[in-house]
């Protein structure tokens, strides 16, 4: 087996078709990433670590040296963290909600449709500008898994499409 499939081996994978219950006629509605604006400090951790490698030349070499060995440190970080906020999803399906996270340890936390007993959307003025929002889940369970979802693209679309697959499933339903 080469390096290569050997570092690829401890990637996490994003193939949500395995967390699935197919055989009970489980379908996906929506996969969410964070909005755009959590990669802003990652970049900007990598950006700093580049300044620092391009400062190279300004030093002696004995300084130097140690300055782009910091500086290939905090490119790695920041790298880290970008992948940490692109591995975070939220998957919304006709039967549950799920959110899968994690670089190398991955994590997945679910919730039935049955046991969602409200959704609060917050949007913060910066969320309402830049177009993302926060979700609150309050179900049965006092402690989960799944409770804050952070950083979601047009959250009230999304909630939306909670509200339809809550619908469809007969969990709600219009007033009589």
């Amino acid at each position: 087996m080469t390096v290569l499939r050997r570092v690829l081996r401890i990637v996490p994978d994003r193939n949500i078709g395995k967390h699935l219950l197919l055989d009970d006629g489980e379908r996906v509605k929506d996969v969410v990433r964070h909005h755009w604006v959590v990669f802003v400090t990652p970049y900007a951790i990598v950006l700093g670590g580049v300044l620092l490698i391009a400062l190279f030349p300004l030093f002696p070499i004995s300084v130097a040296g140690v300055l782009a060995l910091v500086g290939v440190g905090i490119i790695a970080f920041g790298m880290y963290r970008a992948a940490e906020q692109h591995l975070d999803v939220f998957v919304i399906t006709n039967h549950r909600v799920l959110k899968i996270r994690g670089v190398f340890e991955v994590k997945v936390a679910t919730m039935p449709m049955a046991r969602i007993l409200d959704i609060t959307v917050e949007r913060t003025l910066l969320g309402r500008i830049l177009g993302y929002g926060h979700f609150v889940f309050e179900s049965a369970a006092q402690a989960q898994g799944l409770r804050d979802i952070r950083f979601i693209p047009d959250a009230l679309e999304r909630d939306r499409t909670i509200q339809k697959a809550l619908v469809a499933a007969g969990l709600r339903g219009p007033a009589r």
